[in-house]
């Protein structure tokens, strides 16, 4: 099992320490897996630091995401993409 870090601005911090936000939309630019640690570690973007805060959270369930899946890229990138998160 591996152990991931990455920044994340305060508003997101936030909501995920609240738990009101349980789900994370990232490139996917890194490898991660069921079972990984992801520790994100808030980052204030106007004095470009790190505040010292963290969180981690144990991956349950990784989707990774192909724009043109259904050939619909164009209006993907017209109209963005939703994220809906359930209640448990």
């Amino acid at each position: 099992m591996a152990t991931i870090k990455k920044k994340i601005p305060p508003d997101y911090f936030e909501l995920i320490q609240s738990g009101k936000k349980r789900f994370e939309l990232r490139l996917n630019d890194f490898n991660i897996k069921e079972g990984d640690t992801l520790v994100l570690e808030e980052w204030d973007p106007k004095t470009k630091e790190y505040t010292g805060r963290k969180i981690e959270k144990e991956i349950d369930y990784v989707l990774i995401f192909d724009l043109n899946k259904f050939n619909q890229e164009e209006e993907i990138k017209e109209k963005g993409i939703l994220i809906i998160q359930f209640k448990n």
